[in-house]
């Protein structure tokens, strides 16, 4: 009898402890990922381009402009955030979620057509925040500073600097291997173990659960032992898996060659690569930064891939010096 109330006891606690609880809606906004602009109006955004991307400035918008541009693609700006810290030495640094990614508003696959949807992205977002003769600078990671060489392979007058960390490669050929060594797992590594994890468990076509699903398989990018030399995670606020497939689509159809006009861009560019990142390394970071005719190309010591967020204490004088040559 004692067993049994003891019993009675434990299951009305446990009873009234889950009814207490909400049950997550997977497919309600805001539940599993954070809504976008378009669901939330209180986050910060412009209309650009036919879609609305989540953007955010610091600083005087009179000085010269600094683009930050993020990873991916799918990625978001938050954990390049500390690159805001340009502003307090007489720079205007604009930040946004590129099209699909972050919190900027969600597309289907069929929207994105190619590779220069992004560079038109960007054209519209420098025309939309731009001052009459105001200088501009792209500052990018990863994918982010493919991006950035891309729009200056089509727009080489309009840039007056670029900051690059580990972009995969301006041709496809060259981003492919980089992403081929940043795969190569161990079979029996905790990395590989999340992505079959989550194919057993996870499969829609909802961009909810679709982000979420991306945003879980970022983990072993920041596992132990991963290839990339991450420390651990870094700050996001939400993947865009409809525009990293897509985009992943087109480069299979129609490779990039971002490197037909780069050498019409004689200004100096700052190349940087992180001393953790075995998967990268200075044999890579000089045969992409090569496309480039004027390079200062140099090793961030004591991180991996994701210099701007863990190894922003050791770039920051560096670009700062790069940066104050351009004012």
């Amino acid at each position: 009898m004692k067993n049994f109330t003891l019993f009675v006891f434990t299951m009305a606690v446990v009873a009234a402890t889950f009814s207490s609880c909400d049950i997550l809606d997977p497919n309600e906004h805001g539940q599993l990922v954070p809504k976008t602009v378009d669901e939330d109006p209180s986050l910060p955004s412009i209309s650009v381009n036919g879609t609305m991307l989540h953007a955010e400035t610091f600083g005087n918008p009179n000085n010269p402009m600094i683009v930050v541009l993020h990873g991916g693609p799918g990625g978001d700006y938050r954990g390049m955030l500390k690159c805001s810290k340009f502003s307090e030495d007489g720079f205007f640094v604009v930040f946004y979620d590129q099209r699909g990614s972050g919190l900027s508003k969600r597309h289907s696959k069929d929207t994105y057509y190619s590779e220069k949807i992004f560079i038109d992205d960007l054209d519209a977002v420098i025309k939309y925040y731009r001052r009459p003769g105001q200088k501009v600078i792209l500052m990018g990671l990863s994918w982010g500073a493919m991006l950035a060489t891309g729009y200056v392979n089509s727009y080489p007058s309009e840039i007056s600097g670029v900051v690059m960390m580990e972009p995969g490669g301006f041709i496809w050929r060259d981003a492919e291997a980089f992403i081929a060594r940043q795969r190569s797992v161990d079979v029996m590594a905790e990395n590989i173990n999340d992505l079959l994890y989550l194919d057993q468990i996870i499969t829609s076509s909802d961009h909810i659960l679709l982000d979420y699903k991306m945003g879980l398989m970022g983990a072993s990018e920041n596992s132990e032992g991963n290839k990339l030399g991450n420390a651990g995670p870094t700050p996001t606020w939400r993947s865009g898996a409809v525009v990293n497939a897509a985009a992943f689509d087109i480069v299979r159809r129609r490779p990039f060659d971002f490197t037909t006009n780069l050498s019409q861009y004689r200004t100096k560019v700052l190349f940087a690569y992180g001393e953790l990142d075995v998967a990268y390394g200075k044999a890579h970071a000089e045969l992409v930064s090569s496309a480039y005719p004027n390079v200062q190309l140099v090793e961030i010591k004591g991180c991996g891939h994701e210099i701007p967020y863990e190894g922003f204490d050791t770039i920051y004088p560096i670009a700062k010096a790069y940066l104050d040559t351009i004012k």
